[in-house]
């Protein structure tokens, strides 16, 4: 009797651990469909529903912090964007935490931190500007070919060579400067994440912005159009193929 009632316990275990897995399968699947969608936000949900059962799963962390980072871009309160970006920045560090050495948990890093120095004071917009170009070289040395990762060091070279005086000042007194940054550095590193992930359309933008300023029209048009022809492949990538098509119109 014993044993029969051991072997049935040990039957409605199994059957428990196998409901678990395809559970989580199906999880798993629905929100990489919802991704494919674009449906970002119930993505963001799905994989926090993952991590209340597998809460030690970098590729999941990373997903929800990468998507944290979107939603948080979108919202118009600073108060939600704030929220986000935190949300975002734990889940990267969890990643980290778990694995030191996994380029798209550095990466996730990166975006979070630098959106949230976008809504800070300058001290700590510039603060945020160093640790963003840390955790993307970061990535890159752990995966060569994170063609986004590149995309986050061409923006970086962009933006810290465009800094304002109170910018420069806060820099120079807080770390005695910032590394040097230059726009054919900018330029490099969007073509560099151009050659490496050929459909990732806010790269083409930024690209193009950046040969604008260099003097260079017709590359910066020919680049711009090329963006605004490719398939979005997140929810924001419709507008920014617009305003790909938006600068072209400018600059005819």
């Amino acid at each position: 009797m014993l044993r029969k009632l051991v072997l049935a316990l040990l039957f409605i275990s199994a059957t428990s651990m196998v409901g678990h897995a395809q559970s989580l399968e199906d999880m798993m699947a629905k929100a990489k469909q919802f991704e494919k969608e674009m449906k970002e936000p119930e993505a963001l949900e799905q994989y926090k529903e993952i991590l209340k059962i597998q809460p030690k799963d970098v590729q999941v962390l990373t997903s929800a912090s990468l998507l944290s980072s979107m939603e948080g871009n979108r919202k118009k309160d600073k108060s939600e964007k704030l929220a986000y970006f935190t949300q975002a920045q734990n889940y990267a560090q969890e990643a980290i935490n778990i694995d030191n050495a996994n380029a798209r948990a550095y990466y996730a890093a990166a975006v979070a931190t630098g959106r949230m120095g976008l809504i800070l004071g300058t001290k700590e917009r510039v603060a945020a500007s160093r640790d963003t170009k840390k955790y993307a070289e970061l990535a890159i040395k752990f995966d060569t070919t994170y063609g986004e990762a590149y995309y986050l060091l061409g923006k970086w070279n962009y933006e810290v060579f465009n800094m304002n005086t109170v910018e420069k000042a806060a820099a120079k007194v807080l770390f005695g400067g910032m590394p040097k940054a230059s726009l054919e550095e900018a330029i490099a590193n969007y073509e560099k994440c151009r050659k490496l992930r050929p459909g990732y359309i806010l790269n083409y933008y930024d690209l193009g912005v950046a040969l604008r300023q260099s003097g260079d029209d017709t590359a910066a048009i020919e680049i711009l159009k090329k963006g605004s022809s490719l398939r979005p492949v997140y929810f924001d990538d419709i507008q920014t193929r617009l305003n790909c098509k938006k600068l072209v119109e400018d600059m005819q």
